[in-house]
């Protein structure tokens, strides 16, 4: 039985890396064929040393590892050595793939992506596929370290929270891209850095929607005199519950009843197609729910 048990952990932990490392393949991956080809910039420890490479040759991926080999360092002094072996894992991983998979894709596979689809449809290739990766990598309890690390030391010493901290750093680390000395006019330099801000803005989308679209639901409220009529509708064919509150128009000084039910997102169109269905004179209200718990949604987390 031990045995069994042990084996069971174990593939766990095999998915759990296989899968931080296809995250990370796919953000090293939007690096390496849509960015860096294109003197594009992004945020992060990433975002900076493809800025020192740009300006003085010195490889992304050393500046990577160096840099978060500092850092990983620091917070283990300053927060108490919080991070654990995926993290490691993951850095000395990413370092590995921006060092050697520029040089195992071939340059014309590269050419064909970067040059016929121009470089606002690059940064939207590459947010794409950094977002993701790096969701993959965060549902597995990795991180790609970073500017993450020094939200969580500022974060410590003062009221902040985490998110503004790498929004800055972020939006400091793409401005900085002014300054390499490429002999760019100020407009080109100007077009590079608005570029790293869209790359910054798909990104914190993909993110988003790949960590919590799958969870998002969509509450309703739904005021109309059919209320009974609605209630068994969605009860029997949307297979929701619904919760009847009592109401009184402020104007019209009408007693009724205010329809308040939660569905995924993906059932919206057709509750709204229901309502029209019943009292194409109702007044919906619609509101997006990052969370809900519960039976026929999410379990309840542990405390």
């Amino acid at each position: 039985m031990a045995s069994k048990i042990t084996w069971r952990k174990a593939l766990v932990t095999f998915r759990e890396y296989l899968l931080i490392t296809l995250g990370l393949l796919l953000y090293t991956l939007a690096w390496s064929v849509f960015l860096l080809p294109n003197n594009l910039v992004g945020g992060g420890i990433t975002g900076l040393g493809s800025i020192i490479q740009y300006s003085t040759g010195f490889n992304v991926a050393y500046s990577y590892v160096i840099i978060n080999s500092i850092l990983v360092l620091i917070a283990m002094k300053v927060l108490g050595g919080g991070f654990g072996a995926k993290t490691i894992y993951a850095l000395l991983v990413t370092g590995l793939f921006l060092r050697f998979l520029p040089g195992l894709i071939p340059q014309e596979f590269i050419s064909n992506f970067t040059a016929d689809n121009g470089k606002l449809m690059c940064v939207i290739f590459a947010g794409a596929m950094v977002g993701l990766g790096i969701a993959l990598t965060f549902t597995q309890g990795g991180s790609t370290g970073g500017t993450d690390i020094i939200a969580l030391i500022i974060c410590k010493y003062h009221r902040v929270s985490p998110g503004t901290v790498i929004g800055v750093l972020d939006l400091v680390i793409i401005a900085s891209s002014m300054l390499i000395p490429n002999g760019a006019s100020i407009s080109e330099k100007l077009l590079v850095m608005l570029y790293g801000f869209v790359l910054t803005g798909v990104v914190n989308y993909t993110l988003d929607f790949a960590l919590n679209g799958r969870r998002q639901s969509v509450q309703l409220m739904v005021f109309t005199d059919l209320y009974e009529v609605l209630t068994d509708r969605i009860c029997n064919e949307i297979h929701r519950g619904v919760t009847l509150l009592d109401s009184q128009g402020g104007y019209s000084k009408h007693n009724g009843k205010l329809v308040l039910v939660i569905v995924k997102r993906t059932e919206t169109s057709k509750i709204l197609k229901l309502i029209k269905e019943v009292d194409p004179e109702a007044f919906v209200s619609l509101d997006n729910v990052s969370e809900v718990y519960g039976k026929g949604f999410e379990p309840m987390k542990k405390p």
